[in-house]
């Protein structure tokens, strides 16, 4: 009987240990996030090319609205940049294949060689797209 007990013991552990061991979808949206964030931060164009959707729209608080190729032409020339890069009070809502992200966007931007302090709230619309979240919409907005 107590070996019995032993065993289902150690199976209900190693149970518990896969299932913590798989990274949820919303572990895995926010982790897409981060590495979005620093790829902007420290200008990595191959990683922002592989986290973004050949048909992202991303939208500026300004009201410029830009695609993929500009969206990473503006980082890779310099004309947007950032000293310092932050998505501070996130949320994600998952919704099936897409997940839905709001977070305040706290930088000191450098535009056009411009220093910028910017304190804005985004909204993020991430896809699913092979197996890798892919971000397909952003939209800043002042508040």
């Amino acid at each position: 009987m107590k070996v019995s007990k032993l065993l289902l013991g150690l199976v209900c552990l190693y149970a518990g240990m896969v299932a913590a061991a798989q990274p949820t979808s919303e572990q895995e949206v926010a982790e897409a996030v981060g590495k979005l964030t620093q790829a902007m931060w420290h200008k990595d164009i191959p990683q922002l090319q592989a986290l973004t959707a050949d048909n992202l729209s991303y939208g500026h608080s300004s009201g410029n609205i830009q695609d993929k190729q500009a969206f990473i032409a503006d980082i890779e020339t310099g004309r947007s940049g950032f000293d310092r890069l932050e998505m501070l009070n996130q949320t994600i809502t998952l919704s099936g294949d897409t997940a839905l992200v709001r977070n305040h966007f706290s930088a000191d931007a450098v535009n056009s060689g411009k220093k910028v302090p910017t304190e804005i709230e985004n909204f993020q619309v991430w896809q699913k797209q092979h197996g890798k979240w892919l971000l397909i919409g952003r939209q800043a907005f002042r508040f």
